[in-house]
């Protein structure tokens, strides 16, 4: 027993490491004393490191009958390229095989003797792979249900190609986007993240080349921010690479105005360094037509105004990201990214308006005037992010740790020249009014986040958190008239402003989630508390408001069912606190339809949401998901339409405000269905129908009736012959009520927007169809071309009425009709292990034990 127990001992290596000489296999016996060596070089000459070699063995396999290839031994060559191997059987047949990642398998015969053998330099031919050799075989599917969102994949949606993400959202289930560019989510306005932060940005700064996915969170867990109240969140995730290699691609197009877009991306990784890098450039030459009906009841006499407006606008903007990933251990990644945008518009506009004073029923008085603007807007922004994400040896428990900054500066300039004509449209000029604004503003994010997962058991999790967010926003808003004696501008103090707030979050959540057989859970209870400091400089007045700790519990429910089916419940409390733009004490005149100002005594809103929803997934790639779901607001705040003093000239001036309502609540059904019909034909559809109901009772004014409305969407994908593809889609929102809340966030002070008004009324039913066609072309399809048309019947329109113990009016706008784009990509790229080498002796041990097998 001893002499065995010692033989045993001998023919293992401690710690369970291979024996001198690299892995044994069958094989081995007192004969085995043949020995080689030799080294791996590329064509180049230079090593090859860390690639394996293994010794194979034909023998015979008794149960078949037939010779099979056995392992030997094996061995990782060493950094400069030499392996050495002994202990092998002088009979064969043998054979040499190395292998490496980026290098075609090398075999070659080994014969004895010599016993001691050398094979000398053994040249690796590569194994480089082009980018456009790659011959994809599967896609990511168009939706993916992540827990508490939904996940819509939009890299290959052709018909926004050249465009900015207002243009990917016209095609994301459940997303609205009206003619201005605002977005809504289940007919509310949701929170913007970029790659889960805040950001200062518009959709219209974003390109939509750079984008991955979007991510449709209509009811977010505790781990998200408590912010968005009724609508949730959007969160654009920006396309990222970590292939090793060198890859990227380069874009350019042109709109049928002569606006042009370009882009280039570039990624490349070695060893444990990523560095990603993405530049783009998008020129706008936007047009927009409207019309305004009003007839102002309550002045004394009646007032009827017609009013046309025509506005362009010409600029654009460049945006830049720049990324780096440092591997530092198997477990611990650090990170670090920016983000530049700068941007210059020039606005124009023209607005003619008649006004014909009503004081009897034969006595009119006419008086037509018309007012040419000329504005120059300039934005820059610059983000930075620097995370840390570390993972635990236990399976799934990580730590993340990340510090954000976003923000920016602008500055918007105005002349408005209006001139009042004495007989109406031609006649000769009465007056002339001119009117200046210089405008600034600033403003910035800083959040810090930690998250840390620790499960418990492979079913069993934690998760907790904590967050730190500040916001500060700085507007100055300078507004002169034009005074004819002295020949010069004056300021207005009373119509002037510069303000400045500090809006600071703290928060940290808790949530535990648990799987039972089919049936999982997930529990959570994040806590916030704010604080707001705000202060109008120019007259030395400030406003503070600070709100004690509140709770925001959420809970998800899930189960699954026979034949791929799953049932979800969830309910959520959530907040939205009023922004700079709502708070800010200053009166905006210079659109006489549409006068806003902000109210500093604005208080947050709280939501309680309630959604169920149904997963069935088919055979063959199809999905069909269904919800509803009830929201209930309390001090909701909306618009609220009052008479005030205009502090230029002390006319009475009806203005836009906004208030904190009672209470309102939103219900309604969403269907999304995701079909593969055939090989060359796929189709999405959303259809959501709701219902919605402000209770107003403390404003003095009459309550909007509720009113059932729906919004669907219909995307086809056609992939034809010759590599063409083709992308149809089409919208249809039916009559609906006014928007509350736009809950906007501009920085760059008041823009030229037509008379908007939230009172009672309705937006008129309206339709869209875009379409694309997209040829690639080049060696395996590295070249494209896309022509797309945005808006093809013109039917894409703002047509709404209002009404308030005030007024009634009719409005109606279209904005950019049959946008036609043509752009041009192409990718490239080469994953060359030559080149990008890491020192990985798990992937060389893997590839012998696939050889085995």
């Amino acid at each position: 027993m001893f002499v065995l127990f010692l033989t045993q001992a001998h023919a293992q290596a401690p710690g369970g490491k291979m024996p001198p000489g690299g892995m044994a296999g069958k094989g081995q016996g007192p004969g085995n004393i043949g020995h080689i060596y030799g080294k791996l070089i590329d064509a180049d000459g230079k090593p090859v490191g860390y690639a394996s070699v293994i010794i194979l063995q034909g023998r015979m396999d008794t149960a078949t009958k037939k010779m099979k290839d056995v392992l030997v031994k094996g061995v990782l060559t060493q950094a400069n390229g030499e392996f050495s191997l002994d202990e092998l059987p002088l009979r064969g047949p043998l054979k040499l095989q190395a292998s490496g990642t980026g290098y075609k398998t090398h075999t070659q015969p080994v014969v004895f003797p010599p016993i001691d053998k050398d094979l000398g330099n053994i040249k690796m031919a590569s194994s480089t792979t082009q980018l456009q050799g790659v011959t994809v075989t599967g896609s990511k599917p168009i939706m993916q249900m992540d827990g508490d969102k939904k996940v819509f994949n939009v890299e290959k949606n052709i018909t926004s190609a050249g465009g900015t993400a207002l243009d990917v959202m016209k095609n994301v289930p459940s997303v609205n986007v009206d003619i201005d560019g605002n977005v809504t989510l289940r007919n509310s306005s949701p929170q913007l993240f970029i790659d889960g932060r805040p950001t200062t940005l518009t959709l219209e700064q974003i390109p939509a080349d750079a984008i991955e996915s979007v991510e449709v969170i209509t009811n977010p867990s505790a781990k998200y921010d408590a912010s968005g109240g009724n609508a949730g969140i959007l969160n654009i995730v920006l396309k990222k690479n970590r292939k090793t290699g060198y890859n990227g691609n380069l874009r350019a197009g042109v709109d049928k105005r002569g606006a042009l877009n370009a882009g280039a991306d570039f990624n490349v990784r070695q060893g444990k360094i990523n560095f990603s890098a993405s530049a783009m450039g998008n020129q706008m030459k936007s047009r927009t037509n409207g019309n305004t009906d009003r007839l102002n009841f309550g002045d004394n006499p009646n007032t009827h105004i017609l009013q046309s407006n025509a506005n362009r606008q010409n600029g654009g903007f460049a945006f830049g990201k720049v990324g780096v990933d440092w591997f530092a251990t198997n477990r611990t990644t650090l990170s670090i990214s920016g983000i530049k945008v700068h941007g210059e518009f020039k606005p124009e506009e023209n607005i003619g308006i008649n006004t014909d004073t009503i004081r009897g029923k034969d006595q009119i008085t006419h008086m037509f005037s018309e007012r040419n603007s000329h504005s120059k807007m300039a934005f820059d922004a610059n983000g930075l992010v620097l995370g840390m994400k570390h993972l635990f040896p236990r399976e799934g428990e990580e730590l993340t740790v990340d510090a954000n900054y976003f923000g920016g500066k602008s500055k918007n300039n105005a002349d408005y020249v209006t001139d009042f004509y004495a007989n109406g449209a031609g006649s000769a000029i009465n007056r002339t009014d001119m009117q200046r604004i210089l405008g600034n503003g600033k403003i910035s994010f800083i959040t810090v986040q930690t998250d840390y997962v620790r499960p418990f058991t492979k079913t069993l999790k934690l998760e907790t958190g904590l967050r730190m967010s500040s916001r500060r926003t700085e507007t100055n808003f300078d507004n002169f008239m034009f005074d004819h004696p002295s020949n010069e501008y004056k300021l207005i103090p009373g119509a002037s402003n510069h303000f400045k707030n500090t809006d600071n979050v703290y928060a940290a959540y808790a949530s535990i989630s648990h799987t039972i057989k089919n049936f999982s859970y997930k529990a959570g209870l994040r806590a916030e508390s704010s604080e707001y400091n705000g202060e109008l400089i120019n007259v030395k007045q400030t406003f503070k408001n600070s709100y004690p700790v509140s709770l925001f519990p959420s809970i998800f429910l899930s189960q699954k069912l026979k034949h791929e089916q799953e049932v979800q419940v969830s309910y959520t409390r959530r907040i939205n606190r009023p922004n700079f733009f709502q708070l800010i004490p200053f009166t905006d005149s210079t659109d006489k339809l549409n006068i806003t100002k902000g109210n500093p005594g604005l208080v947050p809103e709280f939501t309680n949401s309630l959604e169920l929803s149904y997963l069935k997934t088919f055979k063959g790639n199809n999905t069909f998901m269904g919800t509803v779901y009830y929201k209930h607001t309390n001090g909701l705040i909306t618009r609220f339409l009052t008479k005030e003093t205009d502090p230029a000239n002390g006319a009475e001036l009806l203005v836009n405000t906004y208030i904190n309502a009672n209470s309102s609540y939103a219900m309604g059904a969403e269907l999304t269905s995701m079909n593969t019909i055939n090989k060359w034909w796929s189709l999405s559809a959303n259809v959501n129908i709701y219902n919605s109901k402000i209770n107003t009772d403390n404003t003095g004014q009459p309550s909007q009736d509720a009113r059932w409305a729906w919004f669907g969407k219909l995307n086809n994908t056609f992939k034809l012959p010759l590599n063409f593809e083709i992308q149809l889609t089409g919208l249809y929102q039916s009559k609906s009520n006014l928007p509350v809340n736009d809950n906007k966030g501009r920085q760059d002070g008041p823009s030229m927007q037509q008379s908007q008004n939230a009172s009672q009324g309705y937006i008129a039913s309206f339709y869209a169809v875009d379409a694309a066609i997209k040829k690639s072309f080049l060696k395996n399809n590295a070249a494209s071309v896309t022509l797309s048309v945005s808006d093809i019947f013109r039917s894409r329109k703002m047509d709404q009425y209002s009404e308030s113990i005030y007024f009634t009016q009719y409005y109606n706008r279209l904005r950019d009709p049959q946008m036609i784009r043509l752009n041009f990509a192409y990718r490239f790229g080469k994953v060359d292990m030559t080149l990008f080498k890491r020192k990985n002796m798990a992937g060389g041990m893997q590839g012998m034990q696939e050889v085995v097998q």
